[in-house]
């Protein structure tokens, strides 16, 4: 073996940067390894850039009703190869960015695909550089981040090509689409909807389930549904896609709505229905890794069926999530390192989509709180009663909670509106907190703000909202 570590890391997104941080925090000798760009998906092709596209648009389509704050302008247009660097330029920085955080905390990075081989303690790694050259390491623990993928149907024509895109090309667009077919509404779908539908692109998405954001409590995705459209996206709901044929100037979908046949065209499609954990070439069926529905099966501190072997983000299923994975990767150093951490609570992880208008959640949906038994008190507050969204130019959106009746525990937070992504943490801290309905409504909001809206949102679940 060349070197040995503490802890070797395959992976380096936001589950296996942060798990490799705070191993050398603890104190460990720290080795990550990465097949491409140090950040994975998340900063180079997911959160981020998306995020960088997602400004844009939400600053053109400000730009398109400045009238409506007193505003002029004149000329508007966009320059969609500026708009795309701009993105790639940020995911760049912060990519750069944790390069200069393994510099800091003496973390060693090796370039290459990985595979895993029996060892003593834990399994050895062999690490295949872009020459061919491999280089065995060893670890004393080794964990997998190795994340997730587009997933793809071929036996249904959904897969990549020139005209048919996964969320990569999307975001780096080798031309303008002059139509859209997005398949699937969750997060990634609606995102990429609500990107090209501000620039003018008419798009539709379709959609297996009979509604979008299908993860989201019925009465807000309900709600979205009728925001997006009057941005000028069309849905196709309950529509199971059965085939995808591309030609050189577009694309034609068939799908299945109520036994019925349909023909969708367009000049592009976007496939959002879902990702697939990356476990391929890894060397676990040798080792006899358990798996779960293609996923690596690991239990709340990350640890694999393998002495030694541990498995966080997306490779070990949902929610997929970023900040999931970051959560998961700290807990289990932080247990390989003889700490005592708290098992993470998936039920209390938030959700957010970063659409026009955003969604966000935390908790349970109402339906599931039903169905787990729960007495239930909600509450309900609409953007319309708040100065500060009035003011925002913002009055379309809603906040509802919902409280076990018995207890007050805060069992779920849903929201729809300006800037509600920022928001829903304050009722992740609450539900972390374990605080009741009693400490909401004691806390102090500040005054002009959208947050009131939480405040009013938990008064109405006990009959004491004030400004509807």
């Amino acid at each position: 073996m060349s070197a040995v570590f503490d802890l070797l890391i395959i992976g380096s997104g936001p589950g296996g940067y942060v798990s490799a941080i705070r191993a050398a925090q603890l104190g460990l000798k720290v080795g990550v390894i990465e097949r491409d760009r140090l950040g994975g998906v998340c900063l180079n092709w997911g959160c981020i850039p998306t995020k960088a596209l997602l400004r844009s648009a939400e600053i053109y389509r400000n730009m398109r009703h400045a009238k409506d704050y007193g505003l002029k302008v004149e000329g508007l247009s966009f320059d969609r190869e500026a708009v795309v660097s701009r993105s790639r330029g940020i995911a760049d920085k912060l990519s750069g960015g944790v390069q200069f955080l393994m510099k800091k905390h003496k973390i060693r990075v090796i370039e290459g695909e990985a595979r895993l081989v029996p060892g003593t303690q834990a399994p050895g790694v062999l690490v295949k550089a872009k020459s061919g050259a491999e280089t065995a390491f060893s670890g004393k623990h080794v964990i997998l981040a190795t994340g997730a993928r587009a997933r793809t149907i071929p036996a249904a024509g959904l897969v990549a090509g020139p005209r048919v895109w996964t969320a990569k090309e999307a975001m780096t667009p080798p031309e303008w689409p002059q139509s859209l077919l997005i398949f699937g509404s969750g997060a990634i779908g609606i995102e990429f909807a609500s990107f090209y539908a501000a620039f003018g692109v008419p798009v539709t998405v379709v959609e297996m389930l009979d509604r979008i954001l299908p993860a989201e409590d019925a009465e807000i995705s309900a709600f979205a549904k009728k925001r997006f459209e009057k941005e000028g996206m069309a849905f196709r709901l309950g529509a199971r896609a059965t085939g995808l044929k591309a030609g050189p100037n577009g694309v034609e979908a068939q799908i299945e709505v109520g036994g019925k046949s349909e023909s969708l065209k367009a000049s592009h499609a976007i496939l959002a229905i879902g990702i697939a954990g990356n476990v391929e070439g890894l060397g676990l069926e040798a080792l006899g890794v358990a798996m779960d529905r293609g996923q690596i099966a690991a239990d709340a501190y990350g640890r694999t069926n393998v002495a030694g072997l541990y498995a966080i983000g997306d490779v070990t299923g949902a929610p997929w999530l970023a900040h999931k994975a970051s959560h998961e990767g700290i807990i289990c150093v932080e247990a390989i390192a003889g700490q005592k951490p708290h098992a993470l609570d998936k039920a209390r992880i938030p959700g957010c989509t970063y659409a026009h208008p955003q969604v966000a959640s935390v908790g349970l949906t109402e339906a599931k709180a039903k169905e787990l038994g729960r007495d239930l008190k909600i509450g309900r507050f609409p953007f319309h009663g708040n100065g500060k969204a009035i003011a925002l130019g913002e009055p379309d959106g809603m906040v509802k909670t919902i409280f076990d009746a018995n207890t007050g525990e805060l069992l779920g937070a849903h929201m729809v509106g300006a800037e509600v992504t920022e928001l829903i943490q304050g009722y992740a801290i609450a539900m972390t907190g374990e605080l009741t309905e009693r400490e909401l409504m004691e806390t102090v909001f500040p005054h002009p703000t959208l947050s009131e809206m939480m405040h009013e949102a938990v008064l109405d679940a006990y009959g004491r909202v004030l400004h509807v």
